[in-house]
């Protein structure tokens, strides 16, 4: 079910963290059901059906309810939401989502974009961060930090997990794009493995949050070179892994 996890274990002044990606491979099942589909957006009903069972599943292992997994519905902007609890209805349009309940997880769905992960266990404060080529141009990784921040959380506590996504070396773009993602994030303009106009999207998001003072733990992998994960530019379907976090409850 996880490609990778990570816990923060609890300590005097300091809160456990559940951080996750989910993989391609779903536990203990045999194709068709074989894949961890996390995605909204087909129109197939089986396709839907499975997906809503693989979220209970990640919901279930995360030690919650289905409804306090809380996705997105993404639209590689720079919108950032607060959670206070399950949503009420339909997901909200934003692509970052902050919340200080530990009640909740947070997810964040990919498919060669960047899961980004952020909690500061001495405040209590957790965020899911989507970061595409355009919301990390937007400034969804900044826009995403202030929110965190005035929830309370410091930069110096942070800890940023930014997942796996494709590299540069697989997403090739024209040169003009490589220059606006150079502008905003140096770091993010690279060459294909044929030479020609890359970028890597996940340079340049840890670019960004290095330069807020945030300590980052980049997870290795390429989505389009992994079979474990799923990839838009490889596969070209709706099917998605997801960074989820969790603020994990207090103990006596």
């Amino acid at each position: 079910m996880f490609f990778w996890t990570s816990d923060v274990a609890p300590a005097p002044g300091r809160r456990g963290v559940r951080f996750a990606v989910t993989s391609r491979r779903a536990d203990g099942s045999a194709p068709p059901l074989d894949e961890l589909d996390l995605g909204g957006r087909s129109a197939d009903p089986a396709a839907r059906k499975a997906v809503a069972a693989n979220r209970t599943a990640v919901a279930t292992a995360f030690g919650l309810r289905r409804e306090r997994l809380l996705f997105l519905n993404q639209c590689h902007g720079s919108d950032v939401v607060v959670a206070a609890g399950p949503w009420d209805g339909e997901a909200p349009t934003a692509d970052a989502v902050v919340t200080t309940r530990d009640d909740l997880a947070l997810a964040a769905l990919t498919a060669d974009c960047v899961p980004v992960l952020l909690a500061d266990p001495v405040a209590g404060v957790v965020a899911a961060v989507h970061a595409g080529r355009p919301g990390m141009v937007s400034g969804v990784v900044d826009r995403a930090v202030d929110a965190f921040t005035d929830a309370g959380a410091t930069p110096g506590d942070t800890i940023a997990v930014v997942g796996p996504s494709v590299c540069g070396r697989c997403y090739e773009v024209p040169d003009g794009m490589r220059a606006e993602a150079a502008a905003v994030s140096a770091p993010s303009a690279t060459v294909s493995w044929t030479g020609t106009p890359a970028i890597d999207v996940a340079a340049g998001v840890v670019d960004q949050l290095t330069a807020r003072g945030i300590r980052v733990t980049w997870v290795p992998g390429c989505t389009r070179e992994s079979p474990d994960l799923f990839s838009y530019r490889r596969d070209g379907t709706t099917r998605r892994f997801a960074g989820v976090v969790r603020l994990l409850p207090e103990t006596a």
